[in-house]
């Protein structure tokens, strides 16, 4: 076999690159970050009956001419790196757009493939493009695929072959004055003409239509707090059942996990340790936490295949440049209802350094699905019934509350950039991608193993420590009071000001590693056994907590301070791995802190004069 080849993967987003790339290079593939940049580098390897290969996975963007970091990186692999062969990937229903790129990559590159993608979707709007003649015009190979289509893609390694077996070329003839970039849009414009037919006059009508609704004034922002209702009360409901299977299930191995240690003479202070402190914080984070994550990311992930989300951003857009802000912020924002961490690591695709900061210093303002639970829990014991009437009121309530946080994302943002980070807001290119019917096996497998896993995954590494420590806090007495009342005691009388008390904000202080903990602490608060017992309902939580004082005043203080308070462990890390700075990161923690105190100091205020 000859040696490895450098292939670099080029396109414009959302033309099914990432598809390709995965379907060329499988499970041999791995991710990491440019040189000196935040914005993701993926490439893998792949083999043909003639070549080894490596696939670089470019950025995706609109012209080699950059106008954001991902399209320089993107410009400089092509032009700096020179990589053996350009793999660019065009959508067949919008060709004209894409094979500007095209043209700007052949000017530069030794060797050009051009992958003319989603055939199936162009033959479905009427589309018909002449290959042949295409690949005539640009001089270059072109192939035509339906990344889906196994078949098409084993063609697509077939030309790749037949193009690295020709001979490179040498001359390269490109500028990036403006009368250049226009001469090539009207030559890609002019191909389009010859190449393309249709069979329909009005092939976009349908999507029109659609989005002349979804995207109107009147019913954009009713249909999205729908949808998001929508969502909310099938993740409640259907999270109930397998979460009691998991309780039960962790129950059973503890008992066997326990015989085990005590069988081998393991000592009682480890035993308790382990068992009490560290596997019962676990797997009541698994049982509490699993099921709607995993009934709610394949539903995110349907609507973002669906091609719904970037309307989101688009009818999002003007409140976000109100505030001074970018209206990818609120696909950002969007992440952050799945982990916070996701949002802030998603703020990459943010161009300005600045609205890049605002959008990670007020993801946080959205709950995170560790604070999910948290939410509804309250909501369920404190303010409606149960049963499918209560599951549905819950998930109203939880919409209200979620729009509070995206109103308070709103005026942190605002506040943000007429203070510390003033500016004027961009203007940036939002492609709507066509609606498209999703692969919903693939997105479940893809939510499950990329989302679910992995945001639970990284969870479990803080909180299988912090079940320790808080063990280790419950069980330890100093003059007859352990080391966990201490601390409830000493923080009580600032407490009684945001209408909690010393137990719920040290609990959210040793929540911090995880926000699924914050309850469980409370719990053991409460009992003062010292131990997280097993197999309470929300009906004995309920009982236990107007025991210790709870009221309906105490619940909404507390969801108020759920919504607004620092972000978890993993958040902070990863805002200090992306702004680089400890001042940005400090900010990130004060700044919704700062919102909760206020909020819960004049709610309690306000309630005082009316009750």
């Amino acid at each position: 076999m000859d040696n490895t080849y450098t292939i670099a993967l080029a396109g414009n987003p959302n033309v099914g690159k990432s598809t390709i790339f995965n379907a060329l290079t499988g499970m041999h593939q791995h991710t990491g970050n440019w040189t000196g940049k935040t914005v993701d580098s993926a490439q893998g390897f792949f083999k043909t009956d003639s070549h080894k290969y490596r696939l670089i996975d470019l950025p995706g963007t609109y012209s080699i001419m950059p106008h954001s970091p991902e399209e320089t990186i993107a410009r400089d692999y092509i032009i700096n790196q020179k990589p053996d062969a350009v793999i660019v990937v065009c959508d067949a229903t919008t060709l004209s757009r894409n094979l500007t790129l095209a043209l700007q990559t052949i000017n530069v590159s030794r060797r050009v493939l051009v992958c003319v993608n989603l055939l199936d979707e162009a033959h479905k709007k009427g589309i018909k493009i002449d290959l042949a003649l295409l690949e005539q015009r640009l001089g270059v190979k072109v192939i035509g695929t339906t990344a889906r289509n196994k078949k098409t893609v084993k063609n697509l390694l077939c030309a790749l072959d037949e193009v690295l077996n020709s001979s490179p070329r040498t001359e390269f003839d490109f500028g990036t004055d403006e009368e250049t970039a226009l001469s090539t849009v009207k030559t890609a414009e002019q191909i389009c003409r010859e190449v393309v037919t249709y069979k329909k006059d009005n092939l976009c009508a349908r999507d029109l239509k659609i989005d002349k609704i979804i995207t109107s004034k009147f019913f954009a922002y009713p249909i999205m707090l729908a949808l998001l209702c929508l969502v909310f009360w099938i993740t409640i409901s259907g999270a109930n059942y397998p979460s009691d299977m998991l309780f039960s299930a962790f129950s059973r191995l503890e008992n066997w996990l326990s015989s085990l240690l005590l069988s081998v003479n393991c000592p009682k202070i480890i035993h308790d340790a382990f068992i009490l402190g560290v596997f019962r914080t676990v797997s009541f984070i698994v049982s509490v936490m699993l099921p709607p994550m995993a009934i709610f990311f394949p539903l995110f992930t349907l609507l973002e295949d669906l091609g719904f989300l970037p309307r989101i951003a688009f009818n999002l857009d003007k409140p976000f440049k109100n505030c001074g802000a970018c209206g990818k912020q609120a696909l950002t924002m969007c992440m952050g209802f799945g982990c916070n961490a996701a949002g802030v690591t998603g703020c990459r695709i943010i161009d300005s350094p600045r609205e890049r900061l605002l959008a990670i210093l007020t993801n946080a303002f959205v709950p995170c699905n560790g604070r999910f639970p948290t939410i509804i829990a309250i909501i369920t014991m404190f303010l409606i019934g149960g049963g499918i009437s209560g599951s549905f009121m819950s998930a109203i309530i939880l919409t209200l509350v979620i729009t509070i946080g995206i109103l308070l994302t709103f005026l942190a943002t605002k506040l943000l950039s007429k203070t510390v980070l003033k500016g004027v807001p961009s203007n940036f290119i939002l492609e709507l991608p066509p609606y498209r019917r999703p692969q919903i096996l693939k997105v479940i497998v893809r939510s499950i193993f990329d989302r679910t896993l992995f945001v639970l995954g990284r969870s479990l590494i803080v909180a299988a420590p912090a079940g320790l420590i808080i063990y280790i806090m419950s069980n330890t007495q100093i003059g007859g009071a352990t080391l966990l009342s201490y601390c409830a005691d000493f923080l009580d009388p600032f407490a009684r000001l945001l209408g909690l008390d010393g137990v719920i904000l040290i609990a959210f202080i040793l929540g911090f590693p995880a926000n699924e903990i914050v309850i469980p602490i409370i719990i053991m608060a409460y009992m003062e056994t010292g131990v997280l017992e097993d197999g309470f309902s929300l009906s004995f939580m309920r009982t236990l907590f107007i025991e210790n004082g709870w009221t309906v005043k105490t619940a909404i203080s507390m969801l108020i301070f759920t919504l607004c308070h620092w972000p978890c462990s993993t958040t902070v890390l990863t805002i200090k791995k992306e702004t680089a700075s400890i001042k940005w990161t400090l900010l990130s923690i004060l700044l919704p802190t700062g919102f909760g105190v206020v909020l819960c100091i004049v709610f309690n205020y306000i309630y005082s004069l009316i009750v």
